[in-house]
């Protein structure tokens, strides 16, 4: 099998992967009867259409209902997805992908390199409104800038159809991570028939048409959403969990009352609880390191604070956070504390020097109160208030009330707390309507550019507003250099100095898993899991 780390080592040469994953069941296994995965969720989706869908958990449900060309396996290798292999050109600007022929949609139609083609595409045009549009761009697809731009059509991306199981991509510059990047949800294929047929409720019930391993037979918004089986998919005879059942329960430690009621199979953990639920159930609770970052982001735009558009008052706030507090006292799970942006467990990245991160906490707010009252704020100074922003979450609140304390007792600095449910909490942050807002990020590929693309100037999710051309030039650069780490360093670096956003902590993940319940990516960093790899044994 060929690992995700290696795939830069082998470019120019024929890429094969092995056999595709599914759930690995050992031989003697007593399977359970009732084969149906149900587990929590904090919210309603954003979407449900691969184009359009910009949340972690979004992206879960997606990635049961379509497939893409490759998929990850549970140790976060690539495996094969509807495509087979690919093969790459001397001069690392094509790639040619060769689908396997028994992929069918749930409607029994074959998918085909051009589904890819329209999807792609549709991701692309301005029209469509992709929050990912960008990702598009930063997969160096031939034309896609121009395209995202307005200053060119859809139909001039580099992706071509050679014909049904052969789909080509045309690169403006080599990438050697590109491979990674078509596991991302936003590169699934799309079924054109049903979008023209049902518009924007093609997504619903009845109208979707996936290609993935199940299909969707339930969504009531805010409420639940259930998949099951596809028997169309080309490997529905490995899939084992019948039905996936979502609920979305917006208080966690409800949550976890009905996950010791039995009502779920998975749940996360709420913040501070770990340690004691590791010792009440030493073999269901689990802390996972995860590939993202948690991060409070100042708005930098005209619409923003005038306060923060002074460098002085962003690092000063940013001082004053004590991470330590925060990971050990109130969310005690194994979270670690980031004085960088992109987070340690990313393949291949070295955690540059930063300044603050080797000072004492006291340190820090010493500092923190001198910058302030160069500022012209605090003591003697102008007061200074603002709102903070997040969305609707118990842990998301504790971590903001603990913030705003520090900055209150050492800072004498005023925020007020504003909660929002997910879909409007998008909405308003990305347009910039917020003074600072709560910030987290998943990567999409494991590579450092998924984290600091975040902040360059033409960025879909630079929420700050921030711009530095020196950061923008060296990201160009690192796309097709040998050696990154002085690259991202000195970006790293940067950001320090400019603290567009403040770093908070990188994740670990806290869950809850029933012990019926096997197949979970433990080793999987980036936690990219598919309901189709699971399985439940009898109890």
């Amino acid at each position: 099998m060929i690992k995700a780390t290696a795939l830069a080592a082998l470019i120019g040469s024929t890429m094969l992967t092995a056999t595709a994953f599914a759930a690995n069941v050992p031989e003697g296994t007593t399977l359970a009867e009732d084969q149906t995965y149900t587990y929590r969720v904090l919210d309603e989706y954003d979407s449900l259409d691969p184009q359009l869908l910009e949340g972690v958990d979004s992206s879960t449900v997606v990635r049961d209902l379509f497939e893409g060309l490759y998929n990850m396996a549970p140790d976060g290798s690539l495996t094969p997805g509807v495509a087979l292999s690919h093969e790459v050109s001397d001069d690392n600007l094509t790639y040619t992908f060769t689908l396997r022929d028994d992929a069918k949609w749930s409607d029994g139609k074959p998918v085909t390199a051009g589904d890819f083609v329209y999807a792609w595409q549709r991701a692309v045009n301005p029209e469509t409104a992709s929050p990912y549009a960008w990702y598009m761009e930063l997969m160096s697809i031939a034309g896609a800038a121009d395209i995202i731009a307005g200053t060119a059509t859809p139909d001039t991306l580099g992706v071509t159809a050679i014909d049904d199981t052969t789909l080509e991509v045309k690169l403006s510059q080599p990438l050697p991570y590109f491979a990674d990047m078509v596991a991302h949800a936003t590169t699934f294929p799309a079924p054109k028939w049903a979008i023209d047929a049902h518009g924007k409720e093609w997504t619903r019930p009845g109208n979707m048409v996936g290609n993935g391993a199940y299909v969707l037979t339930e969504h009531t918004p805010k409420e639940r959403l259930v998949r099951e089986r596809n028997d169309q998919y080309w490997d529905n005879d490995n899939t084992v969990i019948e039905k996936v059942v979502a609920l979305v329960i917006g208080d966690e430690n409800q949550a976890l009352t009905r996950y010791k009621a039995g009502e779920l199979d998975k749940t996360d953990i709420p913040a501070g609880q770990y340690p004691n639920l590791k010792e009440e159930m030493p073999d269901e609770a689990f802390a996972v390191p995860r590939l993202c970052n948690y991060y409070f982001s100042f708005n930098m735009s005209d619409t923003g604070p005038e306060a923060f558009k002074d460098v002085r008052v962003r690092k000063a706030l940013a001082l004053a956070i004590d991470r330590d507090v925060i990971v050990d006292a109130v969310l005690k799970g194994g979270q670690f504390p980031a004085y960088n942006f992109t987070p340690a467990a990313t393949n291949g990245f070295e955690m540059p020097e930063i300044d603050y991160a080797g000072m004492t906490q006291a340190e820090r707010d010493q500092m923190a109160k001198d910058l302030l009252a160069e500022a012209g704020y605090g003591e003697g100074g102008e007061p200074l208030e603002f709102a903070y922003l997040y969305n609707t979450s118990e842990s998301h609140k504790q971590v903001a009330i603990v913030a705003t304390q520090m900055w209150k007792q050492k800072l004498g600095v005023s925020a007020t707390l504003e909660n929002q449910e997910w879909k409007v909490f998008l909405e308003n942050r990305g347009n910039q309507n917020y003074d600072m807002a709560r910030g987290a990020w998943c990567g999409d590929y494991n590579e450092a550019s998924t984290f600091l693309d975040l902040l360059s100037s033409a960025s879909g999710y630079n929420d700050a507003k921030y711009s530095n051309a020196r950061v923008d030039e060296l990201l160009a650069e690192a796309k097709s250099s040998q050696d990154t780490t002085p690259l991202y360093t000195e970006v790293e670096q940067i950001i320090a100095a400019d603290m567009p956003v403040i770093p908070i902590y990188h994740y670990s993940v806290n869950l809850l898993l029933d012990e019926s319940l096997k197949g979970w990516p433990m080793d999987n960093v980036m936690q990219k899991m598919y309901s189709k790899d699971f399985y439940k044994v009898a109890e």
